[in-house]
């Protein structure tokens, strides 16, 4: 028998202001993307913005519907974007935040999971900004420290 931990580590920055340049303009990207919300029922607005491989940025934001499970979230809408305009581009950094919120935010389960398979298919480690509009950021160099003892495409049968 063998007992293993998980760890994750991540630095904590005390507001966006604090942030490299380049990392507080990605958090105001996604900031600005929760304009494009579609949050009628949680009133949650949720953006997200990415810095590509090749600098592009890419942004997203959560649509609701009032058939609640076929809503998507902001960084799963991003990440459609994202493979689309560019197809096997790598994203260098992923910044998500809500408007009003004074805590940082993170993808939830099923995002943690679309994260980790995009960052799977690219090869390269996806890095993450959480913040909330007022407030510390969260940085997290790899997005699989979000989601320990992932289902994965090794996972899948032959």
């Amino acid at each position: 028998m063998a007992t293993r931990d998980f760890h994750l580590s991540y630095t904590v920055y005390d507001s966006v202001d604090a942030l490299p340049s380049e990392d507080a303009a990605l958090m105001r990207a996604a900031l600005d993307a929760t304009r494009l919300s579609y949050a009628p029922y949680s009133r949650f607005r949720v953006g997200a913005a990415a810095r590509m491989q090749s600098g592009a940025i890419v942004s997203g934001s959560n649509q609701e519907n009032a058939s609640y499970p076929v809503g998507i979230c902001a960084e799963r809408t991003l990440l459609s974007v994202a493979s689309t305009l560019y197809p096997g581009e790598p994203i260098d950094t992923l910044a998500v935040t809500a408007a009003g919120s004074r805590e940082p935010i993170s993808p939830c389960g099923i995002c943690r999971q679309s994260l980790l398979e995009f960052q799977g298919r690219t090869g390269r480690p996806l890095r993450l900004l959480m913040g909330g509009e007022f407030g510390p950021v969260w940085v997290v160099e790899d997005a699989r420290g979000l989601l320990p003892l992932a289902f994965t495409t090794d996972n899948l049968l032959p």
